[in-house]
């Protein structure tokens, strides 16, 4: 398959550049820590019952989407209707985004609809758009495009959250009424920064004649229990998929509940905050367009493996952080800042890496349908691992339960040592439509 032009690279790139907006300050930087310390404020528990009720808000988003996305997927690829769908989400992602502002201290169940409808909406949306990466370009430059992506959403991020750390200020009950805004301009961003992907990016599908007496719902249906029973000739993509559930879980806890850890375990103040953020956003983008670049040379199972054992590595010095601190004589949150730098690393490069092996192990004529599975394992990856982690956290304290993750990343490792990627690459090529 020839390369997409610039443009519409582009274009689908900067989706990941807008859709960071919600990641960065609804999920991982801003409304995690104001609903956990403030929305419910259950100081005198040391924030269990936020950070727990904070994790059964998110797992219950991601189960929605793991139970829509293959179905939708099997209708958009039978209907070539890719882009409309992947518009209603983000239309739907701006409102109920900027809905938040309306939710106040002690408002919890308002506070934990709107975050579930909300990241219902956004999450469904990263399915719809990962779907068309395989008609960018061939599969020895899938690499490169999806770490272009992840390192444009990046930038996107830091422009979109640096601004609202710098002028809404610190997440706390004195600073409520600045800090609520930051709803309202998570959903401003995303509108505006994702108008070129409707531009620019092309519905390449065809669209099939319904079978007499059937809707599309009916013969997405229909199209979903067809692709099931051939799944068994693609092993390789089905071990990438158990591996991904893996990976995904423990970054899931990562996106979570990393700034939350750095308020409640490490201590930091709002000037590191703030570093921490400019650190990761960057170190991501490195690491996406770097190690995309690698998987480009190298292959894309030796790179996702790589990025595995940073992964372990990350977390190891997350948990020692506050042990080697006085050891060497730094303060926590200093030495944190060194720690993010390596998470940020393995952060944008295992997402790119993943994201294009299962473009590569995935035959065009399904990309739609596939990609909703892959929707599946990471959303019910959300799930496991973000329950997990509030479940354990409830029990043993928030420092201790991060060690959950490099059990997480070592299965991850252990299921991709049974993925062969020539061979999945030319089953790929091989099925036939």
């Amino acid at each position: 398959m020839p390369e997409a032009g610039r443009k519409e690279i582009f274009g689908w790139a900067m989706f990941d550049f807008a859709n960071q907006a919600y990641t960065l300050l609804i999920i991982t930087v801003v409304f995690g820590e104001l609903f956990t310390t403030v929305i419910v404020g259950d100081a005198e528990n040391q924030f269990r019952l936020g950070n727990l009720l904070w994790s059964i808000a998110l797992a219950t988003s991601y189960l929605l989407v793991a139970l829509a996305g293959p179905v939708c997927g099997a209708i958009m690829d039978h209907s070539a209707s890719r882009k409309r769908f992947l518009f209603v989400s983000y239309i739907a992602t701006v409102i109920l985004t900027a809905l938040l502002w309306f939710v106040e201290p002690g408002w919890i169940v308002l506070g934990m609809v709107l975050l579930i409808l909300s990241n219902v909406a956004y999450a469904i949306g990263e399915n719809f758009i990962a779907s068309f990466l395989p008609d960018l370009g061939p599969p020895e430059r899938l690499g490169w495009i999806s770490g272009y992506g992840w390192a444009l959403g990046y930038v996107g991020g830091l422009v979109a959250a640096g601004f609202t750390l710098l002028v809404l200020g610190e997440t706390s009950a004195e600073n409520f009424e600045r800090i609520r805004w930051v709803g309202p301009f998570a959903a401003g961003f995303f509108l505006l920064a994702a108008i070129p992907t409707f531009l620019w990016l092309r519905e390449r599908g065809q669209r099939q004649p319904l079978p007499p007496g059937r809707g599309y719902i009916g013969a997405g249906l229909v199209r979903l229990r067809m692709t099931l029973s051939q799944l068994g000739q693609f092993r390789d993509l089905a071990m990438l998929l158990v591996s991904i559930f893996f990976c995904m879980a423990g970054i899931y806890i990562i996106i979570s509940f990393a700034f939350i850890y750095g308020a409640q375990v490490i201590g930091w103040d709002a000037t590191t905050r703030n570093a921490m953020f400019i650190v990761v956003q960057v170190t991501a983008a490195a690491g996406a367009l770097g190690f995309g670049a690698l998987q480009d040379r190298i292959g894309a199972s030796p790179t996702y493996r790589m990025t595995l054992l940073l992964w372990i590595v990350a977390i190891t010095l997350i948990w020692l952080t506050p042990h080697l601190a006085d050891w060497i004589g730094w303060q926590a949150q200093h030495l944190f800042l060194v720690v993010g730098s390596v998470a940020g690393l393995s952060l944008g490069a295992s997402q790119s890496a993943g994201r294009a092996l299962v473009g590569i192990l995935t035959p065009s004529a399904r990309a739609a349908e596939f990609y909703g599975f892959w929707g599946v394992a990471v959303k019910l990856a959300g799930v496991f691992g973000i329950l997990g982690l509030g479940l354990i956290q409830a029990w043993v304290g928030l420092g201790l339960s991060i060690l959950f993750c490099i059990l997480l990343f070592a299965l991850a490792l252990l299921a991709l040592s049974r993925v062969d990627e020539q061979r999945g690459r030319r089953v790929a090529l091989q099925y036939a439509a």
